[in-house]
Formats: structure tokens, sequence, C-alpha cells
């Protein structure tokens, strides 16, 4: 049921972007990256360690001419590896993700250079869909549906090419105890840095 419930709210982000003025550009393209995942658990008998993974997919911007707004929407494949530690144990999970984000932008115009080079920042909401194994080694399962906000920054160059990196903070538990595990109530929400690489036709 939830996952219904997020695939019918992300189809109004998609609807929402697309309602967009007619005037407004569209360009459209792919995206390729690495991510920093770390797993932010809410009780201090389970630590968790950075570990990078990878993402690659196909991103769509809307930009509002004049006055700098834009939007970009993503489909994007997701590779989230985690390392944690309980009870002097450790345990590895690569959770693999189909993550929509949209990101609301403003451009800054800038005199001269606007031409070769536009920064930018970028807030919004991102759903993960999991495509992977649920269980963890007969303790841990991940949840199916993952919300983040995620708060980034970037540069177009040449109008084309677009570098940027953004911080996602996880809404949701991401992983959680079996109900009859030792320690039940043992929450995981991710924490992550991805910097991508994207060029608009």
């Amino acid at each position: 049921m939830k996952s219904v419930k997020a695939l019918l709210i992300t189809l109004v982000m998609i609807l929402g972007a697309s309602a967009m003025p007619a005037q407004a550009q569209f360009k459209f393209g792919p995206r390729v990256g690495l991510t920093v995942n770390d797993l932010h658990f809410n009780k201090d008998v389970v630590k968790s360690d950075n570990q990078t993974g990878w993402t690659a997919g196909f991103t769509g911007e809307f930009t509002v001419p004049v006055i700098g707004i834009s939007a970009d929407l993503s489909a994007m494949y997701v590779r989230r590896n985690s390392k944690f530690m309980e009870n002097n144990a450790s345990a590895k999970d690569n959770r693999d993700y189909i993550e929509i984000p949209l990101n609301i932008k403003y451009k800054l115009g800038l005199p001269v250079i606007s031409k070769f080079v536009v920064p930018y920042v970028g807030v919004g909401p991102s759903v993960s869909f999991l495509t992977s194994r649920r269980h963890i080694e007969n303790a841990f399962k991940n949840k199916s549906v993952d919300w983040a906000l995620n708060f980034g920054f970037g540069v177009q160059l040449f109008s084309h090419v677009d570098l940027n990196a953004r911080y996602g903070l996880g809404l949701t538990k991401a992983i959680t105890t079996f109900s009859n595990a030792e320690k039940a109530g043992i929450e995981g929400k991710n924490r992550y840095w991805t910097i991508s690489l994207g060029y608009y036709f």
C-alpha cells in the first residue's frame, strides 16, 4: 500500500513538472555519478561507515526564461553501499534503487560569462524504490520505499554539460530490525552525497 501511495505521489510530481509554462525551455540527457552513503541509526549500538556507490540514468530539465528558475526531474538507477558494526560484528548491505528526484533550481545569471558558465543552487524531494534484496543476514530488513530531501549546487557549462553535488537527507526509515530481533526498534535512515555529471541535448 505504501508503495502504491509513493508511486501516485511520484506521478503527481512528474505531472507538476510537465505543467510548466509552454514557453519554458526543455532539455534532456544522460547522467552518471558517484554516491557516498551513510546509514544514520537511531541507537548507538549500531555504527555505520561511509561507503561509495554509483548512479546512472536520465534527466530532463525545464527552464523558465528570464527569471532563472528551473526544475529537473530524473530517473536514476542507484547503488547505495553500506557497512555497519553491531556488537563488534560487521555486515554489508548493498542496496539497489530506482530513484526519482525532483529539484527546483535557481540559476545565477552572471554578466558576460553566463553563456559559458551558469552556477545554480537547488532543493527538492526524492523517492527511491528498492529493487534489491529485502533481508540482511536475518537481522535487518530494507524498506521498499525511501523518501529524502535533497540540497545541492552545481554548474552548467556551455548550456549542455551539467556538474552537480547534492546532499540527501533521509526522511523515512531505510532499514529496520525484524520485530523478533534481539534489539528490535533499531532504525536507519539514509544520508548520502551524490556527485554527478550530465549532458543535455
